[in-house]
């Protein structure tokens, strides 16, 4: 990785870090909505979001007291749905579907096992899709489309 990738996922990280912590109230547990979650769409311009996203997530739950088990597997998630969006980089709205159905499918059984949720797997698995679709599906793809025309200005050469 070169100094300007990893400068890169730094400020990712740094910004996904912030935006969860900043909106706190709504950014954990079993109805959540990660305004940071949009940046998971940015592996579809540089590939050094990958790591990025990851750092941001485990920082994001360290620093928002989250149990052990979520900070490994709710940030694996994430790392999970980052680079199935790299790989859907050329499918437009599509890549936004790896971090949405990742984060659908892993969080409520960690919030279940994690923090003993007596909510039905199944329920948390709709009521967190249904805030990953908002911040990923669409902020996530209101921010590729925002970010399309200037992505290698902002990117610099590490743009996909």
């Amino acid at each position: 990785m070169s100094v300007h990738e990893l400068a890169n996922a730094g400020m990712i990280a740094a910004v996904y870090t912030v935006l969860t912590l900043a909106a706190a109230p709504v950014s954990y547990g079993p109805v959540q909505f990660r305004i940071s979650e949009a940046l998971c769409i940015l592996p579809v311009f540089t590939s050094s979001a990958i790591p990025g996203l990851f750092a941001g997530c485990i920082l994001a739950n360290l620093l928002g007291t989250a149990m052990p088990v979520d900070v490994i597997f709710g940030s694996i998630a994430t790392l999970i749905g980052a680079f199935g969006t790299y790989q859907l980089r050329n499918k437009g709205w599509l890549s936004a579907l790896p971090p949405i159905i990742s984060n659908a499918v892993i969080v409520p059984f960690v919030l279940r096992f994690a923090y003993g949720t007596d909510k039905l797997i199944p329920v948390m698995m709709l009521t967190v899709g249904a805030g990953e679709i908002l911040a990923v599906g669409v902020c996530g793809n209101l921010l590729r489309m925002a970010l399309k025309k200037h992505a290698g200005h902002i990117f610099g050469r590490d743009t996909v």
